[in-house]
């Protein structure tokens, strides 16, 4: 009889030591922990209640909850929910005998007020590494006190039941950390490679595959430079950087800057920080690769360089002609007739206008970036305002007519009069500049239930059609052999645009090349 009680507490050994194991279903591993040992120790029914957040700090509160439970009545049940619920909070020198004293005085408390028969109870803590994790209970029909050899096999069974406990917290805390790495990773805005020490990709993010127009399901398993190509070689890139020692020599981060070619053909401008991971003996592990869309950037390089270029033109030659004719007028060693002294006065006052103008243009962008242009609403008489300015306009030039053709009863919006002056000013100005040989330059107006519409037609050179989307950008101007001398900043059209959206309005352009250009603007007629 003995050699097969062993025999079967062997077995249910085995069987529980394979299930650890094999799986690391929690629940699973103690039933089978709990249906094991009722049975060997004769019992009726069984209970595992887990320590729900384990700590050792003296005074930590300890709270359980039931995970397993074999043979037991829903009535118990509920009232040794109970028991655990109020056993006391505070955890003294000995958690686990402790825990397992008091229980043991209420489940005796339980048995004296209830029918239930609970004096063959045995019950064991289930420690690991020194922590209580939860409480091992086999409920038995006998009386007698249990023995050294029935503690003895259900310490083993709570030494496994410990043992299943804390492997599959230790993977839910895994499986925890991987989840919030992976969010991580795939709600990065920055593309993310994971790379191992040969350069094969081990991850690559919803980012990257965004911003390369590869997949991940073609980017994994590849390598590095399978994937990564270049439309200019970069000054220096990973495959260089570790030719020279990278990252042993040095093991700060790799920055590597170029176009990315996409398997469209096109290029993208990126940044790539390659940061290296050691493993405990210094041998490279992974490489960590974030990958940053740097066009804004480029673009703002490009801005800057041709806000610097334009500035510097359309500054050098209001002030070389008021210091010209300054210098001049204050030669001693000639005299000059009132009407020489008069016209070099008025290009002096005209070059100081244009720099008052080029000035005022600036500060505006300026305002613009920095949050919008503030506007001073009132009725105004759209027809009368542009009579009065074609008027000013016809004594600037003589190769140009003007016509003036509104609807009749043309509405009167409301908007802010001096803008709106401003925007009309710029596109007849514009037209003027850019048709340098002259002819007719139209302002018409029509109107529809919602809006305003008003047109500057020039016969001019035109607009080509890769400048379309680029003519009301900041400082962008036509490029053209007969417009090579224009003046201007190329900031007219960018601040007219701003001024027409400013008014919730639209602003477009038709044209064809060589045969001129129509501008048009609509606003929002607001009752």
């Amino acid at each position: 009889m003995l050699t097969d009680y062993r025999i079967r507490q062997r077995d249910h050994l085995l069987q529980i030591v394979r299930a650890l194991t094999q799986q690391l279903d929690l629940e699973s591993v103690l039933t089978r922990i709990l249906k094991a040992s009722t049975e060997m120790l004769g019992g009726r029914a069984g209970l595992i209640a887990l320590r729900d957040q384990p700590n050792n700090h003296p005074n930590s509160v300890a709270t359980f909850s039931i995970r397993a439970q074999h043979g037991v009545s829903p009535e118990f049940l509920r009232h040794f929910e109970n028991i655990l619920q109020n056993t006391s909070s505070t955890v003294l020198i000995d958690p686990a005998t402790y825990i397992i004293s008091e229980l043991e005085q209420r489940l005796h408390m339980l048995a004296r007020s209830g029918p239930f028969n609970l004096d063959g109870t045995i019950g064991l803590p289930l420690e690991a590494q020194g922590n209580l994790v939860g409480l091992l209970l086999v409920l038995r029909a006998s009386a007698s006190p249990s023995t050294y050899n029935e503690r003895k096999i259900l310490q083993a069974f709570a030494d496994h039941a410990a043992v299943a406990v804390t492997n599959a917290r230790l993977y839910e805390q895994v499986t925890q950390e991987k989840r919030q790495l992976d969010v991580l990773l795939e709600g990065s805005a920055d593309g993310i490679m994971i790379l191992d020490s040969g350069h094969l990709i081990l991850r690559w993010n919803r980012a990257l595959a965004k911003l390369s127009g590869v997949t991940p399901a073609t980017a994994l398993g590849n390598t590095h430079d399978e994937i990564i190509r270049w439309s200019n070689i970069p000054d220096r890139t990973l495959s260089d950087a570790e030719a020279r020692g990278w990252p042993f020599a040095n093991g700060s981060p790799l920055y590597v800057e170029g176009n990315l070619q996409q398997p469209t053909g096109d290029g993208r401008a990126v940044g790539i920080t390659y940061a290296p991971i050691f493993d405990k003996n210094r041998r490279l592990a992974n490489i960590i690769a974030n990958v940053r869309d740097i066009t804004k950037f480029r673009e703002a390089e490009q801005l800057k360089s041709t806000f610097i270029s334009v500035i510097s033109h359309e500054l050098r030659t209001p002030v070389s002609l008021i210091k010209g004719y300054a210098g001049t007028l204050l030669r001693e060693d000639a005299s000059w007739t009132k009407n020489t002294i008069n016209e070099s006065i008025t290009v002096i006052e005209e070059e100081a206008d244009r720099l008052a103008n080029l000035i005022d243009n600036l500060l505006e962008a300026s305002q613009l970036q920095a949050g919008g242009l503030q506007l001073n609403h009132s009725t105004i008489d759209i027809v009368t305002l542009t009579n009065k300015l074609t008027k000013k306009f016809k004594t600037q030039t003589e190769k140009h007519t003007f016509n003036v053709s509104f609807a009749d009863n043309f509405p009167k919006p409301i908007a802010d009069e001096e803008r709106i002056l401003q925007a009309l000013s710029n596109l007849i100005s514009n037209a003027i500049k850019y048709s340098p040989n002259g002819g007719p330059i139209t302002v018409s107006g029509k109107y529809t239930n919602r809006e305003i519409i008003i047109s500057v037609k020039d016969s001019g050179i035109g607009v080509e059609a890769g400048d379309l989307n680029k003519i009301f950008d900041r400082f962008h101007r036509v490029a053209d052999t007969e417009t090579s001398h224009t003046q201007g900043a190329g900031l007219g059209l960018y601040l007219t645009r701003a001024i027409i959206e400013a008014h919730h309005g639209r602003i477009w352009v038709d044209s064809d090349p060589g045969l001129g250009s129509t501008f048009h603007i609509a606003i929002p007629i607001e009752e």
